[in-house]
């Protein structure tokens, strides 16, 4: 199992691995298609380098598609354009090219990335809709022990908010300190709302997310992020907020 730093260690190498390769291989290309150069015609040679730059922004890596774009129209000029292997263009058409091969290049990047944001947009509302469901059903079947379904949901809230820890604690907030993440998903501490969006969740105290039966808050969830900061959206803090509300009954001793 990879923990989140090795999670974080990896997603570097990976980006790292990811801009070298933007870098290199519209450079291998240039040169290779070079050698040939008298029988494929300019546009054919930006479609190809284009194409490279949408398989570097498909790695979801905004430097790689920008990197493999540059890249690809510096090698460009290199190798395809007269003078050949000198960094000048002597040919207004070709100057033309190896623009608009930068400028698609950056354009395609920005759609690769908008395109999988939002495919990870909609993967993670998958998972937070699975996670209620999921508790949802342990409630409806009656017969899960509510130790079983408080681990359950504890977990699930640690993953909604990447937080370090959540534990469950019987009773009603008890500490004034303590941040306070309310039913409309809004972190307040005293009397003052955190601006999570920009500021991140409270790393120097827990956040306490109240178990509600009713009115009554009957226990509640304290939420850890001490060794990183995080920017849980809204909508992943009113998720936060419904699963604690699933083990209301299970949990209520009237």
């Amino acid at each position: 199992m990879v923990d989140g730093v090795g999670e974080r260690m990896l997603g570097a190498r990976w980006r790292t691995i990811a801009r070298i390769g933007a870098a290199a291989l519209p450079l291998v290309t240039c040169a290779l298609l070079s050698t040939v150069r008298d029988g494929v015609p300019a546009a054919t040679a930006v479609l190809v380098l284009v194409l490279w730059v949408v398989a570097a922004a498909a790695t979801g890596d905004r430097v790689a598609g920008l990197v493999a774009a540059v890249s690809g129209g510096v090698w460009f000029d290199f190798f395809l354009t007269a003078p050949y292997q000198r960094f000048t263009i002597s040919d207004s058409d070709d100057l033309e090219a190896t623009v608009l091969l930068v400028l698609i290049g950056s354009i395609v990047t920005e759609i690769a990335l908008w395109g999988y944001r939002e495919q990870s947009r909609a993967a993670r509302r998958s998972g937070y809709l699975d996670g209620v469901l999921g508790a949802a059903r342990l409630v409806a079947e009656g017969d899960t022990p509510a130790a079983a379904m408080v681990d359950v949901v504890a977990r699930e809230i640690t993953d909604v908010l990447g937080a370090d820890e959540c534990r469950f604690v019987p009773g009603r907030v008890g500490d004034a300190r303590v941040a306070v993440l309310d039913h409309d998903g809004v972190v307040t501490r005293g009397d003052r709302p955190v601006d999570v969006d920009r500021l991140g969740l409270p790393s120097d105290e827990y956040v306490a997310i109240p178990v509600r039966r009713g009115a009554r808050v009957v226990a509640h969830f304290l939420v850890t992020a001490t060794s990183r900061i995080t920017y849980p959206t809204h909508e992943q803090r009113r998720v936060a907020v419904l699963l604690a509300d699933q083990v209301a009954a299970a949990v209520d001793t009237g």
